[in-house]
């Protein structure tokens, strides 16, 4: 499984070809909002995910999202996973709720896939 970690700026090119694996117009991907960084690649959300947490990142700053390649640029990402599902920080839902949550996720992801 080609799940990359991204933690400098990755070209669109590149980008598409950890896509390739699995939906091919757009990726998974999770972002540890306090280490400033991203897990690309895999068929699940949660393959990810344990690629970061398996790299020092804590489940409590890792988020889930898609993104994709066909939208318009302020249309690319969507702040829904069912690892986003945790009752305990307050979101119960597979979309991201919380405003400011969404404003941290976007500002990393943005740094290395813009």
């Amino acid at each position: 499984m080609n799940i990359q970690i991204i933690n400098k700026k990755i070209s669109e090119t590149e980008l598409k070809k950890i896509a390739e694996e699995f939906y091919g117009s757009m990726i998974k991907g999770v972002v540890d909002i306090e280490l400033g960084v991203l897990a690309m690649g895999g068929e699940y959300h949660m393959d990810a995910n344990m690629i970061l947490i398996e790299n020092g990142s804590k489940q409590q700053n890792v988020w889930g999202f898609n993104w994709y390649f066909d939208k318009k640029v302020d249309e690319r990402i969507e702040y829904v996973s069912l690892i986003n599902i945790r009752p305990a920080q307050g979101n119960r839902v597979m979309e991201v709720q919380d405003s400011s949550l969404r404003d941290k996720m976007k500002s990393v992801i943005l740094k290395y896939l813009s």
